[in-house]
């Protein structure tokens, strides 16, 4: 993977999520020490063609990406993810929909998760004007 690709992958993901996870550099940085970068171009294109070409709008897709990543467990990429609904759309009452959603399937700490990351999402989503 040429260095002017690397500069079209970044800017997809500030243009989609708002800003490159740290984690694409560090992915880079060891698949050009191992001599790997065309591994990490086939992944590259793989989440493109699943993420930015999806048949589901972004808002939705965001939404269900949020809630696997709770279910999973996984809270910093579940935040990353609320915020990109955010960013596509989603309500709080959607965000909320999810939590409790993700609650039915993995239970208590899903929920609590979820909670969590939405009150640190607070500045982000704006309530209904009444």
């Amino acid at each position: 993977m040429a260095s002017d690709r690397w500069s079209q992958v970044r800017e997809g993901y500030v243009t989609f999520f708002g800003s490159l996870p740290s984690s694409f550099d560090e992915r880079a940085r060891i698949a050009r020490l191992t001599d790997r970068e065309s591994t990490l171009e086939a992944i590259e294109s793989l989440r493109r063609h699943a993420i930015y070409e999806n048949p589901l709008e972004a808002r939705v897709q965001q939404l269900v990406h949020f809630a696997q990543l709770l279910v999973l467990g996984e809270e910093e990429a579940a935040t990353l993810h609320a915020r990109t609904a955010v960013r596509h759309g989603a309500t709080l009452a959607d965000l909320v929909g999810v939590v409790e959603t993700a609650m039915v399937t993995a239970g208590v700490p899903a929920y609590a998760r979820g909670v969590r990351i939405l009150a640190s999402l607070d500045h982000d989503v704006e309530p209904p004007t009444a």
